[in-house]
């Protein structure tokens, strides 16, 4: 009932809120009626409130129920203690019970930490303090009206919320560890009741552990067995509580996996989290920059400098550890071998994140090779990244060579290629001998679009044959149509890079062959595209039950999509109207975050369940979903559309700076779909710890039974 008067109160105050400045604008006129910078800060303090408001009464509701939950626990007899765990005991529990067989609450500590938090919060954000007349300069005009003032608020606001955000969360382990003590208590009383079980109850517990060891004959319709649940099948059970997101299936356990490799896999997958969380935050500053552009005046934060650590971050930290660390996973199981060297795997996992933690520092110091877009690592720090890249190679060919089975799957053909291939590229962009006057241009284009295309989409390409089937629980629907997919897409995309720089100096001959590869593109993706939807026939319906079949068929979609516009742009009228606009900017991001990026998330959510244990709440990936999926929409359509029109503009001749003003609206979409693509980051590493970290719940029946074991111990040691 509590949390049913939260919300439509948090509503009502927003509602007043709007009521207020709908009344004080009756003598506006319409033109007039829109929110000021400082009225637009009175409104995120009070939303901001508000929300700690929510979150405090939350934590009191969650205190109240432990209270009562303990006052009842005090009431429980041992006997509705055992009646109350028996039924979930499971098979290994029941079997080492009946082995051995045959042989206070919490505090007003949490209650008054809370009080204190509501009235600093109300004391922050009180009316008298808000709603006050805002401070004028000499020309009437309000203070709060300042970008440099209102960021300045938002600085000192931060570590504010973060005190009582940490509060919350100390809050909240309090409860958790005083939950921990009633559970060990109960586990106390459970362990005292099973210490004198009757004859009658002891049955039930074998009949229990017969159901739950029982798997099924196929033959149980032509029986005539009484309608009794000794089998368990069913699990019927009355509190069926309020469904907020639809339950999907859990993953399956898989044996067998080395426990170094293990661990290596989930430290690449560590390591890709942290580069994610810090390139897409330097990317978001930087949007934020196109509507504040004043928001700093230091050397190391301008944009020039910050823009190639956002994308060599999120290329080499990101994108490259994780497709890595998912690669190590793969090869060793399509081969039915060991991984040739764990050793050899850590070399290369500390060397590039050594490359790009010293590359971001060289960059933002203005240290830089020349400003070629994704070359900006001087070649020291890249070669750290090559001598990675090399012991990778190694370790896979090495591996592959050792596999006991015939065939090499075709999981391997992508991701060794993309290796051998990334290793190429990176060769002919860092030597110098062919880069004189428009030689750089072309190889400049060559690198860029053989990075994207023959390293980050031939690898994730590899690792989507590998874990789209594992996910459907079906074999790939033609192996012939993926080694068509990979062949032209060597032929083909090795070609294209010169689009880029259609109307240049360079040759006529070459723009035209970079085109003509370009439409040439279309036959591996389409191919791969089918391929990928033919595989989800007969098995859609999957999709409502799977948390990572989302991921997949997103990135599935614009791999169509994106790849196809990509076509597109490279035809000379439409590069006309595209080229040097945002629209770039809309399409390397549908690219880099539609496909690659989701298909990492979908294979990361179907692994680390597997090496952990451990899987995410499922309401908390389906955030992560619908934020970065919404999110990379109102980043990506508005900048297309808009830099469609600044084209066109400049197509009729206007000015420059006409483009400039048609294009803020547009950039603060971008703004705010890349807040929600980075707040879906922080969701994507929230639940990264979660499927991490060490579990602090007590389990009442496995204290009860490593208790009984204790006694047991204890009794059976003779006496001196």
């Amino acid at each position: 009932m509590r949390k049913q008067k939260v919300l439509p109160l948090f509503f009502l105050f927003l509602a007043l809120i709007f009521t207020g400045k709908i009344v004080s604008a009756q003598s506006m006129t319409p033109s007039s009626f829109s929110f000021s910078k400082g009225e637009a800060w009175l409104c995120m303090m009070i939303i901001i409130s508000l929300l700690l408001l929510v979150a405090a009464l939350t934590l009191k509701r969650k205190v109240s129920q432990l209270r009562e939950n303990n006052r009842r626990s005090m009431k429980k007899t041992n006997e509705e203690v055992f009646h109350e765990y028996s039924k979930h005991l499971n098979s290994k529990q029941i079997d080492q019970l009946l082995k051995m067989k045959n042989k206070k609450g919490p505090g007003n500590t949490g209650t008054a930490l809370l009080a204190l938090l509501l009235s600093s919060v109300l004391v922050l954000f009180s009316p008298s303090s808000v709603m006050a007349q805002a401070p004028v300069k000499a020309d009437g005009t309000s203070l709060f009206s300042e970008s440099g003032i209102i960021i300045t608020l938002v600085l000192i606001l931060i570590p504010v919320l973060a005190g009582f955000v940490l509060l919350i969360v100390k809050l909240r382990n309090a409860v958790n560890k005083q939950g921990n003590r009633q559970r060990i208590d109960e586990a106390a009383k459970l362990a005292t009741y099973l210490e004198n079980l009757t004859d009658e109850e002891r049955e039930r517990l074998e009949k229990r552990k017969n159901a739950l060891n029982f798997s099924l004959t196929h033959n149980e319709l032509s029986g005539s067995q009484p309608a009794e649940d000794e089998r368990g099948l069913l699990d019927i059970s009355p509190e069926t509580g309020y469904n907020v997101v639809a339950h999907k299936k859990r993953a399956l356990p898989r044996p067998n996996i080395e426990p170094e490799l293990s661990r290596m896999v989930l430290w690449y997958l560590g390591c890709a989290t942290f580069w994610l969380l810090f390139g897409t935050t330097i990317g978001e500053y930087l949007g934020i920059k196109f509507v504040a552009p004043d928001a700093d005046h230091v050397s190391w934060l301008s944009f020039g400098r910050l823009r190639p650590v956002h994308t060599n971050a999120v290329f080499w930290g990101w994108a490259s550890l994780g497709m890595l660390g998912l690669g190590n996973y793969i090869v060793p199981r399509v081969s039915n071998t060991k991984l040739y060297s764990i050793k050899m795997g850590w070399y290369a996992l500390i060397l590039i994140n050594a490359s790009v933690l010293i590359g971001s520092i060289c960059l933002m110091a203005g240290i830089n090779n020349g400003g070629g877009e994704y070359r900006e690592y001087i070649w020291p720090v890249m070669l750290l990244f090559g001598i990675g890249l090399a012991l990778t190679l190694i370790n896979f060919l090495k591996t592959i060579a050792a596999r006991t089975t015939k065939e090499i799957y075709i999981s391997n053909w992508y991701m060794v290629s993309a290796i051998i291939f990334t290793i190429v590229i990176s060769l002919t962009a860092y030597l110098p001998f062919w880069q004189d006057g428009l030689g750089e241009t072309i190889v400049q284009g060559y690198y860029m679009h053989q990075g994207v295309g023959m390293w980050f989409m031939l690898f994730t390409l590899g690792i989507v044959y590998y874990f789209l089937p594992q996910q459907l629980n079906k074999p790939i629907y033609s192996y012939s149509l993926g080694i068509l997919a990979f062949w032209t897409q060597i032929l083909f995309y090795t070609l294209i890079g010169s689009h880029h720089f259609v109307f240049s100096a360079i040759p006529w001959w070459l723009q035209t062959v970079a085109i003509v590869g370009s439409m040439g593109m279309a036959i591996p993706v389409i191919a791969g595209t089918t391929n990928f939807l033919m595989t989800f026939k007969g098995g859609w319906y999957k999709v409502k039950d799977s948390y990572t079949l989302p991921f997949f068929l997103v990135g599935i979609i614009f791999y169509f999509t994106g790849s196809m516009q990509g076509t597109a742009e490279a035809f000379r009228f439409t590069n006309l109207i595209w080229h040097f606009t945002d629209f770039t900017v809309a399409h390397s991001h549908l690219t880099m975050y539609g496909i690659i990026t989701f298909f990492i998330w979908a294979c990361t959510y179907a692994v680390v369940p597997r090496l952990t244990g451990k899987e995410a709440p499922q309401i908390l990936v389906g955030a992560h979903f619908w934020m970065a999926l919404i999110g990379l929409m109102f980043y990506t359509i508005p900048l297309m559309y808009g830099s469609t029109l600044k084209g066109l503009m400049w197509l009729n001749g206007k000015p420059f700076m006409d483009g400039v003003v048609l294009m803020m609206p547009y950039w603060l979409w971008r703004a705010i779909g890349g807040s929600l693509m980075w707040l879906s980051h922080v969701v994507f590493a929230y639940n990264i710890y979660l499927m991490y970290r060490k579990s602090k719940t007590v389990d009442v029946r496995e204290s009860a039974i490593q208790k009984m074991e204790e006694d047991n111990a204890i009794e059976s040691v003779p006496a001196i």
